[in-house]
């Protein structure tokens, strides 16, 4: 694909707790960090190091749904408005914007722009592994924040999934404000 392209990814559909968080980002093709792959392939040390090579050589949008969000669209549409977010921060920051949009996933958000979803797409496309890298990061800093705030849950470890260790303390502790009450496994503990 010839000209400007934007890679866009996401970070946190199936957590219980926190916001999902979207990433757009155009890689300059002639100042590239190597070793860009889909975010759930490496380490958090190298995403760490990805993530800051990509600041600041990359232009990068960056959106999110809250949980209330999520709660009242369903985790779907709050992934696809957390996408149309990041790229209007893209658009908003780049002096040159994308000719194309690709997408990971099998869907695209109800937008203007020409775009391509591609499934598996942080597996096969360095813009959109760039894009997961940027999401997961900055989610999992966000939750690590609000581990500090909530630390029985165990969120600067788990990133709000639902481990042994966050369902323990959903029982004991029942759901926070961060968490999703859409969700079966939050709805079950807020009953208890």
């Amino acid at each position: 694909m010839t000209g400007i392209v934007a890679g866009i990814d996401e970070a946190g559909r199936g957590p219980l707790a926190g916001p999902v968080v979207a990433a757009a980002v155009i890689l300059d093709r002639s100042n590239c960090p190597d070793g860009i792959a889909d975010s759930k392939r490496i380490g958090a040390t190298a995403r760490d190091r990805l993530h800051a090579a990509l600041c600041e050589v990359a232009c990068i949008g960056i959106g999110s749904a809250s949980v209330a969000e999520i709660d009242r669209l369903n985790i779907h549409w709050a992934t696809m408005l957390a996408m149309e977010r990041a790229v209007e921060a893209l658009l908003a920051t780049c002096r040159a914007p994308p000719m194309h949009f690709l997408v990971d996933g099998n869907r695209l958000p109800r937008w203007r722009h020409p775009a391509t979803a591609i499934v598996g797409g942080d597996a096969v496309c360095r813009s959109i592994a760039a894009a997961s890298i940027i999401a997961k990061v900055t989610r999992d800093r966000g939750m690590a924040a609000l581990d500090a705030e909530w630390p029985a849950y165990g969120w600067a470890r788990n990133k709000g999934y639902g481990t042994a260790e966050h369902m323990r303390a959903l029982a004991v502790s029942g759901p926070s404000p961060h968490h999703r009450q859409s969700f079966a496994p939050v709805r079950a503990a807020a009953r208890a």
